[in-house]
């Protein structure tokens, strides 16, 4: 048995005790899996309708307040970390006072112009308590986020692409394209993403909240530098392959500018199913709007093991952006529709 077995097989055994305070059955337990807005789309959705919700977010950032910090202080990148907590913040006036403090930039001509109250909060108490998770809980609490912030793993990472036609004037050339910030905006057509190291350690209690989970959620979000690097840290894929909870996949809006342009719903699948060829899913959640070859979608959801859920969840005001409430609700109906681990209403 290899080494990551082994340690699997230990987080599997610790998930399976309640901790103190949490009545195990009372509600879902739900493990959100991204980045970025979509991510926090994702999670100000899920937090109206279960308190026991944990975040994992990836950590390949490397652009903005986040890259700096990254490069000159050498930690993780908070930026999405920082996001995630914002939105777990309540809609009382504590929760989103908070929120905006955390996700407001300085406005400067030195060298804190830009940087995020939220990022700096976050590394702060890193380098105070030495602890990635320790602190994110700290904060949280603070916050009185409802739910948990965790990253997928507790060392930086590279995310680095194969992209066919990057520079124009060799439209059949593949090249690697380096660092999340660029390859979210990529021209060209991405081909695989891969991160550097190509075997880092997952965050012990990101898989063990997979393994507890009764739902993971993974999606929306920037298809190849936000929800595919979390099935390349190899002891979280396992965890998701493993786990008993159900998975659904919520699906973008709309194709992103740079690395999904052109991308139908089903495409989004097909590169997903090729970078994590042993995940199945349960649900692929779809606006129906957002669907223009409903039987197309279906056949790739199949392949992957899932059924097909459509239902309006773009913003009335954006169809680029997702209604929490109508989020929340899509959520809530796949959740009671497509079964339990155990009663938790």
């Amino acid at each position: 048995m290899t080494t990551r077995s082994l340690r699997l097989r230990r987080l599997r055994r610790s998930s399976a005790h309640t901790p103190p305070g949490r009545r195990r059955g009372a509600q879902p337990k739900v493990v959100a899996l991204g980045g970025g807005r979509g991510l926090s789309a994702s999670l100000t959705a899920l937090r109206r309708i279960t308190g026991d919700l944990t975040a994992v977010v990836t950590v390949a950032d490397d652009g903005g307040s986040s890259g700096r910090l990254r490069e000159e202080l050498g930690v993780l990148p908070p930026g999405d970390l920082r996001k995630a907590l914002a939105a777990l913040c309540g809609d009382d006036d504590w929760g989103q006072t908070w929120a905006r403090v955390i996700q407001h930039r300085f406005q400067s001509q030195g060298d804190l112009h830009e940087h995020a109250v939220g990022n700096l909060l976050i590394v702060a108490l890193w380098e105070q308590l030495g602890d990635h998770v320790q602190a994110l809980d700290l904060v949280g609490r603070l916050l009185g986020a409802h739910g948990r912030v965790l990253p997928m793993s507790a060392v930086p990472l590279e995310l680095q692409a194969l992209v066919r036609g990057h520079d124009p004037g060799r439209p059949d050339a593949v090249e690697t394209v380096c660092g999340q910030a660029t390859v979210a905006l990529t021209p060209g057509d991405v081909q695989s993403v891969h991160l550097v190291p190509n075997d880092p350690p997952a965050v012990p209690e990101a898989v063990a909240a997979v393994l507890d989970a009764d739902w993971v959620v993974l999606g929306p979000g920037s298809w190849f530098s936000s929800v595919i690097p979390h099935l390349l840290v190899p002891e979280l894929l396992d965890a998701l392959v493993e786990t008993k909870a159900r998975r659904v996949l919520s699906l973008n809006l709309a194709p992103q500018p740079g690395e999904t342009e052109g991308f139908s719903p089903q495409r989004h699948l097909e590169v997903l199913g090729r970078h994590a060829p042993k995940l199945a899913l349960d649900v692929v959640l779809a606006d129906e709007a957002a669907v223009p070859d409903r039987e197309s979608l279906a056949d790739a959801a199949r392949r992957l093991g899932a059924a097909v859920e459509l239902a309006p969840v773009a913003s009335p005001d954006s169809v680029s952006k997702h209604d929490p409430e109508l989020l929340a609700a899509a959520y809530d109906r796949i959740f009671r529709m497509h079964g339990r681990i155990g009663p938790w209403r």
